[in-house]
């Protein structure tokens, strides 16, 4: 055989080997892009604002990220249900025109900038002393276990479905080999979607009406006191949320991009993402949790198949009829999937406790049941009895649920810590 004859034959090999690694890291995305989806257009559903235009602006906003981040953490950035209450707030302030919205959001994006580089000038030391893995564990526990109910809240619309998903996505994930193990989710949705089909609980009106090609309808922002005042405090609500989920990710991954990008990146990258957003007529962005219980089932961590699932997003904020298939999955297919997702998030919380060799004495047991219990205690206070239990930011803004689980246990920690703090200090000194 000639040497040409074998170069040629390499080559064919190597393309072929090439064109099955991209259509699984297409694959991959497309997982992604579905764990995504209906959160990020749930928000804009609910204020007003055009989901067309939230999709574009998660994609982009996801790009801005992983720029500002050097791409190394495999983040996606979707719309904040945070900023709900205050959207619709700002909006009946000027008589149901978001556009004034979208300035409050601008601005609010711009203080998380100047948060970030304030972040840089404390320095990651003094982060990571803030936040050991007595605060972060049960941080990451209360953000897995709020969502939970939210899954379940879907599942609720057909229990059988979505446990016949969920049960299709565990096995595949417990009993499956190679690369099918990483379609767990794309596959359990999949089979729950030909299940409902069957069934005739999918919408498929929502398909036929949509067209095939439609330019989003971006605005431009307006701004006014009023709405900045709603909005912005909501800044220092969702700061601690966005620790705990960068930190999730890290956890996930096996690396600390608390310290490398660093925290100030992530936060920066989270700013200019949520006023790009704001400035097209988009909801706030923000990190997301089902798609770092992707990556969790998946094991696969690589940033650039985000990056991918960023641009899927952005192409079907055109792509109309692609976006009617998507929003045509009924909610106990995804409450089924989300149940799972969100509930790896929570024992990733239980890893990082074990992990940080967290010394169980009273001290750092009383911060860990303390931010469980006003993490899990004032959101569901709220949620059944309508009582509201928090530190006001701002007008009809508080710091409640997470943020504030967070908040005290970073300062519950600092003061039953602080003299152990000091004698370890010491010691290091002598050494």
């Amino acid at each position: 055989m000639s040497e040409i004859t074998l170069k040629k034959e390499a080559e064919e090999t190597l393309a072929k080997k090439s064109i099955k690694e991209e259509t699984k890291r297409l694959v991959l995305a497309m997982q992604h892009l579905i764990a995504m989806f209906g959160a990020t257009v749930l928000v804009p559903v609910l204020t007003g604002l055009d989901p067309s235009v939230a999709l574009v602006a998660a994609g982009c906003g996801t790009l801005i990220f992983h720029l500002c981040t050097k791409g190394k953490v495999p983040v996606f950035l979707g719309s904040s249900f945070a900023f709900i209450p205050v959207i619709i707030a700002a909006g009946e302030l000027n008589g149901g025109d978001l556009a004034y919205a979208q300035g409050g959001l601008l601005v609010a994006g711009f203080i998380y900038v100047i948060i970030s580089f304030l972040v840089k000038k404390i320095g990651v030391t003094t982060i990571k002393r803030l936040l050991p893995a007595q605060v972060v564990g049960p941080m990451i526990i209360v953000i897995g276990l709020n969502l939970v109910p939210t899954a379940i809240g879907m599942a609720s619309e057909n229990f059988i479905i979505a446990g016949i998903t969920l049960a299709i996505a565990l096995s595949i994930n417990l009993f499956g080999k190679g690369f099918s193990k990483q379609l767990a989710i794309l596959i359990a949705v999949s089979s729950g979607y030909i299940l409902s089909l069957i069934f005739n609980i999918v919408d498929t009106s929502i398909i036929s009406k949509s067209a095939y090609i439609a330019v989003p309808s971006f605005t431009l922002p307006k701004f006014d006191m009023a709405s900045i005042l709603v909005i912005a405090p909501v800044v220092l609500a969702v700061l601690m949320e966005h620790v705990g989920d960068i930190t999730t990710n890290g956890q996930v991954v096996g690396k600390n991009f608390i310290e490398d990008p660093g925290l100030n990146r992530t936060l920066l990258g989270d700013g200019l993402a949520t006023m790009f957003s704001a400035f097209i007529g988009g909801p706030a962005n923000t990190t997301y949790g089902e798609n770092t219980g992707v990556l969790a089932l998946t094991k696969n961590y690589d940033p650039s198949i985000i990056r991918i699932t960023a641009i899927f997003a952005i192409i079907l904020g055109f792509v109309a009829k692609l976006g009617g298939l998507l929003l045509s999955i009924p909610s106990a297919v995804m409450g089924g999937i989300s149940i799972m997702l969100f509930g790896m998030i929570s024992l990733i919380g239980f890893k990082t406790i074990k992990n940080g060799d967290v010394t169980f004495d009273w001290k750092n047991i009383v911060v860990i049941a303390t931010i469980i219990i006003i993490g899990l205690g004032t959101t569901n206070l709220e949620k059944y009895t309508g009582i509201s239990i928090g530190i006001p930011v701002g007008a009809s803004v508080k710091i409640t649920g997470v943020s504030l689980a967070a908040l005290v246990g970073v300062i519950l920690n600092m003061i039953l810590n602080f003299k152990s703090e000091k004698e370890e200090n010491r010691n290091e000194y002598v050494a």
